[in-house]
């Protein structure tokens, strides 16, 4: 099996999307990588949150203004121990030079109905390239290729534009609305459903 280092390399993978249809008028390129995190991404994870609270916050309320290198370093300990038993799959998002770019992950994985739930995001500097576009592909594709899933869901918010169009240029499927969905700040919130499926 190798050691627990080799055996989370064979999870990395990389993705140039620069010959599908939806880019073209982006004129962008968008390579990325995205591997498992690790509990000494602490700091990237937290410098990357910090800059991006105030596009963030209002769909992701984890990212606050008072967010803390401990909150940081808390999730990525807790993300790496789920990974291990596999109850939850969290990876950063990496340039090819190495840069820091976001997140995604499968989590709320419902091992009867074969479905989990597929999430992004990246930092402010980056949104507006076909990063989460394509680090979405590379999650769904390792997502279908590793786990027993049948089905990804993409559960967002009716106002988060952005990320549904980040679903929809990844390929996933507009199902509909489902009403008071999400609670948000302590308030209900229809969401889009999006899925992929095997």
């Amino acid at each position: 099996m190798g050691t627990q280092e080799e055996q989370r390399l064979r999870y990395e993978t990389r993705a140039a999307y620069t010959e599908h249809s939806e880019f073209d008028s982006m004129n962008e390129q968008a390579n990325v990588l995205i591997r498992p995190y690790r509990v000494d991404d602490a700091s990237l994870l937290f410098n990357a949150a910090r800059e991006s609270i105030s596009e963030m916050m209002p769909w992701m309320p984890w990212c606050h203004p008072q967010y803390s290198y401990n909150e940081s370093q808390s999730w990525i300990e807790t993300q790496v121990a789920a990974f291990t038993r596999r109850e939850g799959f969290a990876f950063a998002i990496f340039s090819d030079d190495g840069s820091y770019l976001g997140g995604c992950g499968l989590n709320q994985i419902d091992q009867g109905n074969r479905r989990a739930n597929l999430g992004y995001w990246v930092r402010s500097t980056v949104t507006g390239r076909g990063v989460a576009t394509a680090a979405t592909r590379l999650l769904r594709d390792w997502g279908f290729e590793n786990c027993d899933l049948i089905r990804l869901e993409l559960v967002i918010a009716v106002g988060n534009l952005a990320s549904q169009r980040v679903a929809e240029k990844a390929g996933a499927i507009r199902e509909g609305i489902l009403r008071n969905r999400l609670v948000l700040h302590g308030q209900p919130h229809d969401a889009v459903m999006f899925s992929f499926v095997r």
